[in-house]
């Protein structure tokens, strides 16, 4: 549940945007309190720590620009959410309240009810968003500095080992072959903190390839530098695993226009799926058994279906019970007019009465325990199914297992 903090002293405007907000939106559910004044704003911010503040520039006793500033000594800047809204369209109003740090701005009169929400919620998700990405920096700058400790250490045995090929370089072609292993890859190390030093925009790709012939290559006779060098790879591993996924949902949310759909079929999409997941699925002695009969082709985006049963099907491997393997089904039918793609699992199951509000949003996790994620797959199953028009509803009982149903609408 999200709390909004309307600030507004005129009765009349609070009892519109409450009465905008008070529908649930989507799988989230809001709750409002109000203020009246900038001084009652400022106590009720304080106390109830919400998570968007609503707050009218022109108030009897202060105006938005100065409250938004007094806002600043209670929280930290980079998780200030605020959406102004102004009496008149002004520009300049406007850009003074976006570098005050609003994160957005509507003008009276000019706005309805999706408009409203679809800010509010924008505000919000940006909000997670760079609270995410900032932790995830700092995490960038220890592996960095794990680097630098770790280059230190290294080039403290260049210099050994480099001595040491001196005295012995024509009597011993063994020592002169490591030396050599020894100096690539601390060119490729030297290329490795260069990259690394950059933030999440930088190829962390590159830094995945440096790392594996690093592995490969590279015998280190301390256990203490072996073990540093694992968990810097640790760190790298999750670091893209999180990266490829918040692309995946970028891509999503900036696709030009609708893609083109086609008509699929389910039996030889779901094998490409399977062929992709087979080492998980051998590894967990999993079964998967597919029931196409009824409806064997689906029309979609074929390209957007394949993540959806891949990400599905990856997470009922993934979340399965330690007792048993994972038994998983796919089946498909026609439900007035809605295709309707089934994925059942005997797996961890899920509190849909604790959770079921938060199941589709980002960076939600109900099974850490059960194995690494980011918390991303759910919601963009979610975005790729809303994009062709189509909804999912999800049964679940925790210690039983799961069954999302995709609902994908068809052509007359």
């Amino acid at each position: 549940m999200k709390k909004i903090l309307l600030v507004d002293d005129n009765e009349h405007d609070r009892m519109l945007y409450k009465r905008y907000l008070g529908k649930q939106i989507g799988h989230e559910r809001l709750e409002i309190v109000e203020a009246t004044s900038g001084e009652e704003g400022i106590a009720l911010f304080r106390r109830e720590r919400p998570d968007c503040v609503l707050l009218d520039h022109n108030l009897l006793d202060t105006d938005g620009l100065t409250l938004l500033q007094d806002l600043k000594q209670f929280t930290p800047v980079d998780t200030l959410c605020v959406v102004m809204i102004t009496g008149g369209g002004s520009e300049e109003l406007a850009v003074r309240a976006l570098n005050t740090g609003a994160l957005d701005y509507l003008v009276k009169q000019r706005f309805d009810q999706e408009l409203l929400c679809k800010t509010v919620m924008h505000a919000i998700e940006k909000n997670e968003w760079r609270q995410y990405v900032a932790r995830y920096h700092g995490q960038l700058q220890t592996v960095n500095q794990q680097l630098r400790e770790s280059l230190e250490e290294l080039t403290e045995a260049r210099q050994q080992v480099q001595l040491t090929n001196a005295r012995l370089l024509a009597a011993n072609q063994e020592v002169e072959a490591r030396n050599k292993e020894l100096a690539r890859t601390n060119r490729d190390l030297d290329n490795f903190v260069y990259a690394a030093s950059h933030d999440l925009k930088q190829p962390i790709n590159n830094l995945r390839g440096l790392f594996d012939e690093l592995r490969r290559s590279a015998t280190f006779d301390d256990p203490e530098e072996a073990e540093v060098l694992r968990l810097v790879d640790d760190s790298l591993r999750d670091l893209t695993t999180t990266v490829t996924d918040l692309s995946a949902v970028v891509q999503v949310d900036r696709a030009p226009g609708e893609q083109d759909t086609e008509p699929v079929a389910l039996a030889d999409l779901t094998a490409d799926v399977l062929q992709t997941l087979r080492p998980q699925l051998l590894d967990a002695q999993g079964t998967v058994r597919t029931e196409f009969e009824v409806l064997p082709e689906v029309v979609a985006v074929r390209t957007s279906l394949r993540t959806v049963l891949l990400n599905l099907l990856a997470n009922a491997v993934k979340y399965r019970h330690p007792e048993r393997p994972p038994q998983i089904w796919v089946r498909s039918r026609l439900v007035e007019g809605q295709a309707v793609v089934e994925v059942q699992d005997n797996g961890l199951g899920i509190d849909l009465e604790r959770d079921g509000a938060e199941l589709f949003h980002l960076f939600r996790r109900f099974h850490p325990e059960a194995g690494e994620g980011t918390g991303v797959g759910l919601f963009l199953v979610n975005r790729l199914v809303q994009a062709q028009g189509g909804h999912i509803a999800v049964e679940s009982e925790l210690g039983v297992g799961t069954t999302f149903r995709i609902f994908l609408n068809q052509p007359a």
